[in-house]
C-alpha cells in the first residue's frame, strides 16, 4: 500500500514570526533557536532545524474534528519555511531516526487503531494499520513528547490512476 506523508502549510504561521518574544507570549508562543543536537523538528518540511535556524514551538490543533479525540500539542514550525513537504513512501529522517506513535482515524475522525514503532519500522506498521479498510488516514506523533509529526494518507499515484 503506497502511502504519502505531508508537512503542514507554513501560511498560517507566518504572521508569527514578525512578532516581538511579548506578542509572541501572549498568543502563547516561544521562539527558539536551533543548536548543535538539539533536535527540534520543523513540521512544514518534516526535518530538524540545523543549528542557528530560528523555529517557533505553539500550540497547533491536529485533530480539530468535534470528537472525543479532538487534540492540540506543541509543534515548531521553522522560520522561511515555503510549502509543506511531501514524501511518497518514504519516511523522512526526522521520524525515522525517533519513535512513533501512529494513531490511525476513521472517516468520522476516530480512532480506528494506533501502533507504537521505532521510526525505523514505520513502512511496515503504515501498511498493517492501512490495511484496515476504515482506516481514512493516520497521525504520526513523536513518541517521546507526543506532539503531532504529520499527517500519512494512502496515496494513488497520478500516473497509476491513468
Amino acid at each position: 500500500m503506497a502511502f504519502r506523508i505531508t508537512g503542514l502549510s507554513p501560511e498560517p504561521f507566518r504572521h508569527l514570526f514578525d512578532l516581538p518574544d511579548e506578542e509572541l507570549a501572549a498568543h502563547g508562543a516561544q521562539r527558539w533557536i536551533a543548536t548543535e543536537g538539539s533536535r527540534l523538528p520543523d513540521r512544514v518540511e518534516v526535518r530538524d532545524a540545523a543549528p542557528g535556524e530560528t523555529l517557533l514551538l505553539l500550540n497547533y490543533a491536529h485533530q480539530p474534528a468535534d470528537t472525543p479525540y479532538r487534540a492540540t500539542h506543541a509543534i515548531f514550525i521553522r522560520e522561511g519555511t515555503t510549502a509543506p513537504c511531501e514524501f511518497v513512501d518514504v519516511i523522512p529522517e526526522a521520524m525515522r531516526s525517533r519513535m512513533l506513535s501512529l494513531r490511525a482515524f476513521d472517516d468520522a475522525h476516530c480512532m480506528a487503531d494506533a501502533e507504537l514503532v521505532d521510526g525505523r519500522d514505520a513502512e511496515a506498521a503504515i501498511a498493517r494499520l492501512f490495511a484496515r479498510p476504515q482506516v481514512a488516514y493516520v497521525h504520526a506523533h513523536y513518541a517521546t513528547r507526543g506532539c503531532y509529526a504529520a499527517r500519512i494518507d494512502r496515496w494513488n499515484s497520478p500516473a497509476a490512476a491513468r
